[in-house]
C-alpha cells in the first residue's frame, strides 16, 4: 500500500520558510546595528576633530594675553586690576563644595563666578576662520591688589634672592641677587561649532 508524501512536503517547506524568514529577521538587525555603530563612529571622531580644533585655536588667546602682559608689565600698571584688558591682580580659583568636598567645574566658574561679575574681566576674540570663538583672562597669582613684593600682598614668585657657600678661595655666603618676577595664569575658553567648549590654561612668569 503506497502512502502519499504530498502533505509532509508541505509541512517541510513551511518549516524552511520559517527559518529563512528567521534569518533574514537577524540579518536585518544586525544590519541596522552596524549602521548606527558607524553613525556613532562617524559622531564621536566629528566630536573629536571639532574639539581638538577648538583647543588648538586657544593658543591665539594664550598669545594676546602674553601680548598684552608683555607691553604693560612696567611701574604700577599690573599692581591693580584692568578688567576691559582681561587682567585681575589677585587669584581666583573653582570653589569647593563643603558638602560632597568635590571641587566646581572650570566651566561652573567661568560662568557663574567670572562671566557673571560686574565688570567682567572676560576678554572675548573675533571668531576665527574655523568658527571658534576664544575668550580669556588673566590672573596675577597674589592673594591681593597691590605692590608684588609687599608681604600682604602674598604674590607667588620665582626665588628674587639665592646663596652660594664660599669655595676653598673664599670664606662666608656670596648673595647672588635677581629681579623678582610674579607668576601669572592665563585661562582660554574656546566655543566652536555643535557647543564645543574647551579650556587651555598657561601660566607665565614676567
Amino acid at each position: 500500500m503506497l502512502r502519499s508524501h504530498h502533505g509532509f512536503g508541505i509541512r517541510q517547506r513551511g518549516v524552511v520558510l520559517f527559518i529563512t524568514l528567521i534569518v533574514l529577521v537577524a540579518m536585518t538587525l544586525a544590519g541596522i546595528a552596524l549602521v548606527r555603530s558607524v553613525d556613532t563612529s562617524n559622531v564621536i571622531a566629528g566630536n573629536l576633530a571639532f574639539r581638538q580644533s577648538a583647543t588648538h585655536s586657544g593658543d591665539t588667546g594664550i598669545e594676546a594675553a602674553i601680548t598684552w602682559l608683555s607691553a604693560n608689565n612696567t611701574g604700577t600698571t599690573l599692581h591693580g586690576g584692568i578688567p576691559a584688558s582681561g587682567y585681575v591682580a589677585f587669584r581666583q580659583d573653582p570653589g569647593v563644595d563643603s558638602g560632597t568636598g568635590v571641587t566646581e567645574s572650570w566651566d561652573r566658574f567661568w560662568t557663574n563666578t567670572l562671566a557673571a561679575a560686574s565688570p567682567s574681566s572676560i576678554v572675548t576674540l573675533a571668531a576665527d576662520s574655523s568658527g571658534n570663538t576664544v575668550s580669556y583672562i588673566i590672573h596675577r597669582l597674589c592673594a591681593a591688589n597691590g605692590d608684588p613684593n609687599a608681604t600682604a600682598t602674598a604674590c607667588v614668585t620665582n626665588l628674587s634672592q639665592s646663596s652660594s657657600q664660599g669655595s676653598s678661595k673664599g670664606a662666608g655666603v656670596v648673595a647672588l641677587q635677581g629681579s623678582t618676577q610674579i607668576y601669572y595664569r592665563i585661562t582660554a575658553r574656546i566655543a566652536g561649532p555643535k557647543n564645543t567648549v574647551s579650556y587651555v590654561q598657561s601660566i607665565v612668569l614676567m
